[in-house]
């Protein structure tokens, strides 16, 4: 999230695993064709830009090379930024060919819906079509008496990977090695967004048609206690709840419970389809309404116009009683927005919780 203090000039973009992978790949071939340790080498990437990447560490001999690169995600910082991302190219006999696979902390597929073979390590079609292009430009001669096998490997790859999606995708023992353009755009929504729908994928590729959309991963923890479903179903939206329940309906999805807390849901409730605590604000007098409408005594309507936040409006309305009529009704405007931003293709099934994992509010009503 962008803070308050950080400068609002042009943002520094930086670049993705994918694009980490193929400057160790190419910095290896040159060390190998050339003799001689590489410090920094310019990769083009998919839409034939180049970019020039810093070599961290480039060992060498006559038919092999292994390269680092500290993976720098600009002002977009994840968990993977500053990861060292270690390629090792070695000459086979496989005349003409590029193989590519993944080492230790690169993870291993493990469920369908991907666009990976199951087995086959995580390494997304960019990257292996980014490094095969950056080896082929530099490298034809080589080709014509030797193949080249690529190892990606990241030393730190298995502990970062809890901290990723990858679990959940059925992705095993380390983190993808990703990238669709090579650059890591700062603040973008794309890469949350391909998330969501690679969720979406995996549901329907293990043969489910339900899912679970939340907030966040304390909604996600509590919906987990009162949902019986396996974790692929389980899907963090984040603040994208209108584009996620259209990839629902435009992948058949047919069922999806929606959880989360007051804040977020109130948003929803409010039509707002991208919830970012910048971009949207909870509207005191949509909450004051919905209070009217639940004969609320006319000092708690008017505490609830004053309110600061969406939790302070929690706490006004549980003190005063008023909460299952009150959140329930919250909950029917988020079903009503979302059946009509997914053209009603599929049921919806609406869960507020406290902030302790409690259900108070629920639409339809169970």
């Amino acid at each position: 999230m962008e803070s308050d203090d950080k400068p609002r000039g042009k943002m520094r973009t930086g670049y993705t695993t994918g694009t980490s992978a193929t400057a160790g790949a190419k910095a290896g071939v040159l060390a190998i064709l050339n003799q001689e340790k590489q410090n920094v080498v310019d990769v083009t990437l998919p839409k034939k830009s180049k970019m020039q990447i810093k070599i961290s560490s480039c060992t060498f001999d006559k038919s092999s090379a292994t390269c680092s690169v500290i993976k720098d995600g600009g002002d977009d910082p994840d968990v993977t930024h500053g990861a060292e991302i270690h390629t090792a190219v070695s000459l086979t006999n496989n005349i003409g060919k590029i193989e590519i696979d993944g080492g230790e902390g690169v993870g291993r597929v493990t469920k369908p819906g991907l666009g990976l073979e199951v087995g086959s390590a995580a390494i997304n079609p960019t990257p292996k079509k980014m490094i095969t292009e950056n080896i082929s430009e530099i490298a034809q001669d080589l080709l014509k008496k030797n193949g080249v096998k690529v190892i990606i490997s990241v030393p730190k790859g298995r502990d970062l990977a809890p901290k990723t999606d990858n679990p959940r995708l059925g992705i095993l023992g380390g983190i993808s090695i990703l990238g669709t353009s090579g650059i890591v755009v700062p603040y973008s929504t794309a890469s949350f967004a391909a998330s969501i729908r690679q969720s979406i994928d995996v549901t329907i590729a293990m043969g489910n048609d339900t899912v679970v959309l939340t907030t966040g991963g304390r909604s996600e923890e509590f919906a987990r206690k009162i949902i019986d479903l396996p974790d692929h179903c389980f899907v963090q939206m984040g603040d994208f709840s209108g584009y996620t329940v259209q990839q629902c309906a435009k992948k058949g999805i047919k069922k999806a419970y929606v959880a989360g807390f007051i804040g977020k849901l109130t948003k929803m409730g409010m039509g707002v389809k991208q919830t970012h605590v910048k971009g949207s604000k909870v509207d005191m007098e949509f909450l004051a309404e919905i209070a009217q409408i639940c004969n609320a005594p006319e000092d708690v309507i008017s505490e609830i116009r004053k309110a600061n936040t969406a939790r302070h409006v929690f706490e006004i309305v549980s003190s005063r009683n008023l909460g299952r009529d009150f959140f329930n009704l919250v909950c029917s405007k988020v079903y009503t927005q979302l059946r009509n931003h997914s053209e009603e293709k599929f049921d919806i099934d609406v869960i507020m919780f406290d902030f302790d994992g409690n259900t108070i509010g629920r639409f339809p009503i169970q």
